[in-house]
C-alpha cells in the first residue's frame, strides 16, 4: 500500500490485516516496489497536482506533491500491466482516474455531503451500478458511506465505467472491467470496515483476488 504521512496509515493496516493481508508500506521516502507483493492499495491524502490533468490549480487545491503523484502513477501503470489486483481509496480513485486520462473537480461546495465529520459516520449514500464488478461485492443498489473529500472524479479516463454515484450525481466508484480486480471508491472503506458489512465485503473481495494472483503465480514455478 502506498501512502505519504505514517500517522494515517494506521485504519488501512488493520483494514487489510482484518481480512488476511500483510500491509508492505510504499512512498516516495522509503520507496518499495510490486516485485514483492500481490495487490495495490492506493490511500487517501492531499490533491493530485492539476497538471497531471490539463489544468491549472484551482484557489481550494491543495500543494502538489509530485514524488508521490510519480510513484504511484507509476506503481499504478505497472500492476494494471501485470495483472495486479488494485483497490484505490479517495484520493487513490481520483488518481486511478487521472491515470487513464480523465480530469477531476478541483473543488466540491463544502456546504455538501461530501466532507462530512469523523471517520465512520455515515454523510450520504451512494447507489452501486447493477452488473459491475462493484455490485457483484456490494450487491447493486442504495449503500450508505462515510465521505470526506473536496474533490472528485470528473471526466472518467479511457477504459473506466462509473460503478457508483452520489444523490447529487459525484462519481463515488470507477472501475475497469477488463482487469481481474481494478475496482476504485471515493468514500473511506477501512474506517467502517468494523461496523459496515459492505465495507468489510470490499476488502474482502481485494484479498481474494491477491490471493488467486499469489496462487496463479505460485503454480508457474
Amino acid at each position: 500500500m502506498t501512502f505519504r504521512n505514517e500517522a494515517k496509515v494506521g485504519p488501512y493496516v488493520r483494514a487489510l490485516e482484518a481480512v488476511g493481508l500483510e500491509a508492505a508500506l510504499i512512498s516516495a521516502d522509503r520507496g518499495g516496489s510490486l516485485d514483492s507483493v500481490d495487490g495495490l492499495l492506493l490511500t487517501g491524502g492531499t490533491d493530485i497536482n492539476p497538471a497531471r490533468y490539463g489544468q491549472e490549480p484551482a484557489p481550494e487545491t491543495q500543494p502538489a506533491d509530485d514524488a508521490r503523484d510519480e510513484l504511484e502513477t507509476g506503481l499504478l501503470r505497472k500492476a494494471l500491466d501485470r495483472g495486479v489486483p488494485v483497490l484505490a481509496i479517495c484520493r487513490g480513485m481520483q488518481l486511478f482516474n487521472v491515470v487513464h486520462g480523465g480530469t477531476l473537480l478541483q473543488h466540491l461546495p463544502a456546504s455538501g455531503p461530501h466532507q462530512g465529520e469523523g471517520r465512520d459516520a455515515v454523510a450520504h449514500n451512494v447507489r452501486v451500478a447493477a452488473g459491475t464488478r462493484l455490485a457483484s461485492i456490494l450487491s447493486d443498489g442504495d449503500h450508505a458511506v462515510n465521505s470526506r473529500h473536496h474533490q472528485a472524479a470528473d471526466r472518467p479516463g479511457q477504459g473506466l465505467i462509473v460503478s457508483a454515484v452520489a444523490p447529487d450525481g459525484v462519481i463515488e466508484a470507477l472501475e475497469r472491467p477488463d482487469q481481474s480486480f481494478a475496482v476504485a471508491v471515493q468514500w473511506h472503506p477501512e474506517d467502517r470496515i468494523l461496523v459496515s458489512t459492505a465495507d468489510r465485503r470490499l476488502f474482502e473481495a481485494f484479498a481474494q483476488a491477491v490471493r488467486s494472483r499469489a496462487a496463479t503465480l505460485a503454480g508457474r514455478l
